[in-house]
């Protein structure tokens, strides 16, 4: 790069990102040294897409009340995940014990509490 470096203008996109490159090497290379590290974030990226996805598509949801919605089940659905809840089990479960259950534990139908749920 050094080399490629004193053969570009400076101002030219080429020399521009050779010199922000090789300003930036320890800390683009600082992977190498901890394998820990990661040299890419596609894990992270991976992970917050249906976030980035959803948040698009709200806005395509109608009103704010849909888009609110739509925002809890994303949040309930996520909640499962957390939980290693089958989504499916458990908003059948809802779906089929609502009307028999006090409005006053309402919470305990939560994703979260669903294992302690199926057991009784």
């Amino acid at each position: 790069m050094q080399a490629q470096l004193t053969n570009s203008l400076p101002k030219s996109p080429l020399g521009m990102a050779l010199q922000y490159t090789l300003a930036s090497w320890d800390k683009l290379s600082i992977y190498l040294q901890d394998g820990n590290l990661h040299i890419d974030n596609n894990l992270v990226e991976n992970s917050i897409r249906p976030v980035a996805i959803g948040r698009k598509n709200y806005l395509f949801a109608g009103n704010h009340e849909a888009a609110q919605r739509s925002a809890m089940l994303y949040s309930l659905f996520a909640t499962c995940k957390l939980h290693n809840v089958n989504p499916i089990k458990w908003l059948t479960y809802v779906f089929e014990n609502i009307n028999q259950h006090k409005i006053n534990a309402i919470e305990q139908l939560l994703p979260q509490n669903y294992a302690a749920l199926v057991k009784r």
